[in-house]
């Protein structure tokens, strides 16, 4: 699932094959940019910013993608079998001399001028992995709407830029809160820890090939995924409930017994609180 940390590791994987080298081969396999051909122009560079890849080319021109829920960049070397999907999910392939770039399955992909990159990656909060994070800034933009769940506000982007649905069960887990507490119901001193515990974490997870909370031999994650096996802490059976707003709705985990605040019980009903 990408996240923050797997669309780091997704441009630099891109960076290092196609930056300073020409473009031998260009095809977009896309409606809108089937007559699109950046051959002969030198990458520049690849940069991520928060889930959006912003690959800049000779020519004041930049490849947006965004990856989603089930996109991916695959890198191969010439020979090398292609192994990322069918050809028929194949999006767009950008080629140097020695390496190959292939994205299956982006959902979105568009050639944009560089100077009008904030049309699209603008409205972003400040990124978890980036130059500009600021995690006063991040806290600030949680604590706007203070009714709205933690959930629900570490998800959106324009908050901060990076945590997708694993990383937010993760950090409602490490805070002792379920994902639906309203932000303003986080106590003073767990709220100020969020932003950095956030960026901590990312940040531990943008080299490994599995991303870890736990620091425990053998157990990648306290909750995500984990329903209905016991949580690692007290070893009450781990829930999992749909979150969203109906046309977005994620499945989240949490340990009723190790974070406190509302959640829904059974899966699907209306909200309960646990204990405090």
């Amino acid at each position: 699932m990408p996240e923050g940390d797997t669309v780091w590791q997704a441009a630099r994987r891109l960076h290092d094959a196609l930056a300073g080298k020409v473009l031998t081969r260009s095809d977009f396999r896309v409606p809108r940019y089937a007559t699109a051909d950046l051959t002969g122009r030198a990458v520049l560079d690849v940069t991520p910013r928060g889930k959006h890849l912003l690959a800049r080319v000779e020519g004041g021109l930049t490849v947006h993608s965004h990856l989603r829920m089930d996109g991916s960049w695959k890198v191969f070397a010439p020979g090398q079998r292609w192994r990322g999907g069918p050809a028929h999910q194949i999006r767009v392939i950008l080629a140097t001399p020695d390496r190959t770039a292939v994205g299956y399955r982006l959902p979105v992909l568009e050639i944009l001028r560089t100077a009008d990159e904030q049309r699209v990656v603008g409205h972003l909060g400040p990124d978890l992995l980036g130059p500009d994070w600021d995690p006063v800034r991040a806290l600030g933009n949680l604590r706007a709407d203070p009714g709205r769940s933690v959930g629900e506000a570490l998800l959106d982007q324009r908050n901060l830029a990076g945590v997708g649905n694993v990383y937010k069960s993760e950090l409602c887990f490490l805070l002792g809160v379920t994902p639906w507490l309203p932000v303003g119901e986080l106590p003073a001193d767990r709220a100020t820890q969020l932003p950095a515990l956030a960026q901590k974490l990312l940040e531990a997870n943008r080299e490994r090939p599995v991303r870890r909370t736990t620091g425990l031999r053998g157990q990648d994650l306290f909750v995500y995924g984990r329903a209905p096996r016991p949580c690692l802490r007290c070893g009450t059976p781990v829930r999992v409930a749909d979150q969203g707003d109906g046309s977005r709705e994620r499945p989240t985990f949490w340990c009723p017994t190790c974070q406190a605040g509302p959640a829904p019980h059974p899966r699907g009903s209306s909200a309960t609180r646990t204990r405090s």
